[in-house]
């Protein structure tokens, strides 16, 4: 059997002085080598993996609270805890960690020197104990001086702790403040302000039971009213007293959980309300002021958790219909409260907190009161909702798919009776309060949507062996209530543009379009054959004719989603429906301003071109490039119109990208990159090496078919000429006067040469050879005669042969023509037509 004695719950203290647990298990003590002495060792009881391991260091203050907690420091600003599950665990280790101190284990606190001085120490050591003056009116002025010179010395600090604990001095004091107060003694009131307030510094548990036991913590409260600061005493004690009320809405049989709900709320008072803001050096003082707070509450939910009979009249008083609105009003704030409570427990607590609620039947509970006509009520229904989902909404799932299981099998019943089930689901009921908030900021629209995304986030949702969550969930989600989530977008845009347009309308609709983006972007099939069923799209594009702009925004965000999974279902939908219609028409009416509209347009568009989708390049170019072709201020749309021509030019020639791959084998740039071996090859090739009239041409060429080649390099150099930016390439050096462009014609040989010929359409006069490969276009037919004495020279530079004309080498064109006259006549190639 296991040991409880020594079970545990470890604890951290985060940075917003809030208790983190890191686990349960079980504590031992023993010697560690590794860290060279006694230690405490946490192993989880679960997997007994390593849980804490920490050293009993001699000089580390450790306390002793509540008989089951020990806290103590490992360093600055990192506090631990152990909570224990039985008292003589607690005992046990505490012995443990005095023995390896050398102190009493009667103590709540070890001693911690690190702050002292020598002399200090010296002094402190050598006297026996903190004297405290008598308790007396006179003498008021001298203990506030005491309690304030103690406080920078932890070793002061402990000995006074000890010497107000074992003379029951505190209720001492409280009696005194009671004479003050008769008196109207305000100097001997201010005085016991800095002394009840420097015994809250102390942060000693043992001080703190005390001080908020039944019959002394309205004395305390009241001590802290007279702050010298002020000219006039605040009336904690009235509010406290007159205007707080303790509304006990469900009896609570137990009085030990009524007497500590009643010290939380007032202990959490002190600390928010009556304590002065504690400055930079006395912050970490009111650390166990915090944990006092936040055991309690862990104790106070246990305790509800535990009694039965109290959850469960809770939750019949809230779904009877004879309770009255004023009970059920304040049944639900107690159970917000309640939940709200519960966000301050660790993990494992609040999995059994949430557990128990779900057990009691909380959601068909929150189903009933959603239902009800109370504003208020509902606003508190909703809070409690979204504890549950963002707790655990595969919970929620499970709740509301039953739900429909259950409906589904009364409705067939009801349909052989002919009666209509009128039955709303919860998720249903969410959806409904979202689309009819009142608010004219849709504050509660907000929240839903929220709570709604986290419903059908695939991200979050479970999947096993037997089970997938997410298949079953988004069945029902877009079976049951998705019609529910569109049913305002489709009644708004039955037109061209939509039929209300005001401002809170156009906020609903750019939710629910924020939750319908969000389902394309996370979900498959189910939301695209919703939206092609449906037509969503085209319903959504109504919309980018709103006045409002965001509205406009949001419809284009959701294309843009939809265009962003690169799908042809899609793609096709969009075509057949000429969606790109009201994009098209809001980008023309947006005209010439710059402004969002007009770069999320031209974004999408400038997707389309990158991403090359070439259905919708074709589509958009086809039918709407007329509208498009004169915008210039950006390369978009010429973009996609030269993507469509690249495209036509595929089609209708598929043999074309043989022949580009052919061109980019053969493509030399004129620069400093390395020759490949073909260059090379012609390089080291003397002239006299060269039949006269052959052409320069690449081996792998030689044995190309002539008809493969011929027709698809003709019909390619033909488009390029309309190209200006790769027609001057090849510079032509002839005896004319003037320099003429020259058109290029390739023809083939009966053999496996290739030869270029050339003829000058201006002149009809022989021209003057080009180099071979260039993109020039084909001329008229014709030859130039073998006996033609001009001679042609290919444009170099640095000793390589500028086949394809690169932009960033037309700076160095006049350099090139400068340097034709003097290439030596090796580095020169003849050619013969």
């Amino acid at each position: 059997m296991t040991d409880t004695r020594r079970r545990v719950k470890v604890y951290t203290l985060n940075e917003d002085r809030q208790w983190d647990d890191r686990g349960t298990g079980h504590v031992s003590s023993g010697y560690v080598e590794r860290l060279k002495g006694m230690s405490l060792l946490v192993r989880a009881e679960s997997d007994g993996s390593l849980l804490l391991e920490s050293k009993i260091n001699p000089n580390t203050a450790y306390q002793k609270q509540q008989d089951t907690l020990i806290v103590w420091s490992e360093a600055e600003n990192y506090d631990l805890a152990l909570s224990f599950q039985e008292k003589a665990g607690c005992d046990e280790i505490w012995e443990k960690i005095c023995q390896v101190q050398g102190k009493d284990p009667s103590v709540d606190i070890t001693q911690d020197l690190v702050d002292e001085s020598e002399e200090e120490r010296f002094d402190d050591m050598s006297s026996p104990g903190l004297e405290l003056p008598s308790c007396e009116l006179s003498r008021l002025e001298e203990i506030a001086e005491l309690v304030a010179s103690s406080l920078p010395s932890p070793l002061r600090r402990e000995k006074l702790a000890l010497a107000l604990e074992n003379e029951g001095y505190i209720k001492k004091l409280l009696e005194l403040f009671h004479v003050c107060e008769d008196l109207e003694n305000i100097e001997g009131l201010h005085h016991l302000y800095e002394i009840i307030k420097g015994i809250f510094l102390l942060n000693r548990t043992a001080l703190f039971e005390v001080m908020f036991s039944e019959e002394c913590i309205m004395d305390v409260i009241g001590c802290l009213e007279y702050d010298p600061a002020l000219s006039q005493p605040r009336k904690h004690r009235e509010f406290l007293t007159k205007t707080a009320k303790f509304k006990e809405v469900i009896p609570i049989s137990d009085p030990e959980l009524k007497q500590k709900i009643h010290q939380t709320y007032r202990v959490q008072y002190i600390q928010d309300m009556v304590l002065p803001t504690p400055s930079v050096f006395e912050e970490n003082m009111l650390s166990t002021l915090h944990s006092f707070i936040f055991f309690n509450k862990v104790e106070i939910v246990g305790m509800l958790q535990e009694d039965e009979k109290f959850l469960t009249d809770l939750f019949a008083q809230l779904t009877d219909e004879a309770t009255d609105e004023e009970k059920r009003q304040e049944l639900v704030n107690f159970l917000k409260e309640f939940c709200a409570f519960s966000q301050t427990l660790q993990p494992q607590n609040r999995d059994a907190f949430f557990k128990t609620l779900s057990n009691m039947g909380i959601l068909p509970a929150l189903e009933v009161i959603l239902g009800m006509d109370d504003t208020q009520v509902r606003s508190a229904a909703t809070d409690i909702f979204s504890y549950l989902v963002e707790y655990n909404p595969s919970m929620v799932r499970e709740f509301v798919m039953q739900e429909a299981q259950q409906n589904d099998d009364v409705s067939k019943k009801l349909t052989e009776q002919k009666i209509t089930n009128k039955d709303i689901l919860l998720i249903n009921l969410i959806i409904e309060h979202m689309i009819c908030d009142t608010d004219p900021e849709l504050g509660g629209a907000v929240q839903l949507m929220g709570l709604l995304r986290t419903l059908v986030d695939p991200e979050n949702m479970l999947a096993t062996a037997n089970k997938t969550e997410k298949t079953e969930f988004l069945g029902f989600f877009y079976k049951h209530c998705m019609h529910v989530l569109t049913a305002p977008l489709l009644a708004n845009t039955t037109e061209d543009k939509p039929s209300k347009d005001d401002f809170q309308t156009a906020q609903l609709l750019a939710l629910v379009l924020e939750l319908l983006t969000f389902c394309v972007e996370h979900h498959t099939y189910h939301i695209k054959n919703y939206i092609i069923n449906k037509d969503i799209l085209r319903r959504v594009l109504v919309l980018m004719a709103s006045k409002h702009a965001f509205l406009a925004l949001c419809a284009l965000r959701f294309k843009r989603k939809i265009i962003g999974l690169k799908d042809e279902f899609y793609n096709r939908y969009i075509m057949k429906s000429f969606l790109f219609e009201p994009v098209v028409k809001a980008f023309l009416n947006n005209g010439s301003r710059y402004n969002l509209m007009n770069s999320a347009i031209i974004e999408m568009f400038e997707f389309i071109r990158v991403e090359d989708i070439k259905s919708l390049t074709a589509h958009v170019i086809e039918n709407y490039w007329k509208a498009l072709e004169d915008v210039d201020y950006v390369q978009t749309f010429k973009g996609l119109k030269l993507r469509f021509e690249q495209q036509r030019e595929r089609q209708d020639n598929p043999k074309l990208d043989s022949m580009r791959s052919i061109l980019r084998n053969h493509r030399y740039r004129r620069d400093a990159r390395t020759l490949e071996d073909e260059e090379e090859m012609w390089f080291n090739t003397d002239e006299d090496d060269m039949e006269d009239g052959e052409a320069v041409v690449s081996p792998s060429d030689k044995t190309k078919n002539d008809d493969d080649i011929m027709d698809p390099i003709s019909k390619f150099m033909e488009r390029k000429k309309l190209k200006e930016s790769e027609e001057k390439e090849v510079l032509l050096k002839t005896n004319l006067s003037g320099r003429q462009s020259p058109s290029f014609k390739l023809s083939l040989s009966s053999g496996t040469k290739t030869t270029l010929t050339s003829q000058s359409p201006a002149t009809n006069l022989p021209g003057s050879p080009g180099s071979p490969g260039s993109p020039g276009s084909p001329g008229s037919p014709g030859s130039v005669p073998k006996n033609t004495s001009q001679t042609a020279a290919i444009t170099t530079k640095g000793g390589l042969v500028g086949l394809v004309d690169y932009p960033d080498d037309d700076e160095d064109d006049d350099e090139d023509e400068d340097k034709e006259d003097t290439l030596p006549l090796s580095k020169k190639a003849k050619f013969e037509s």
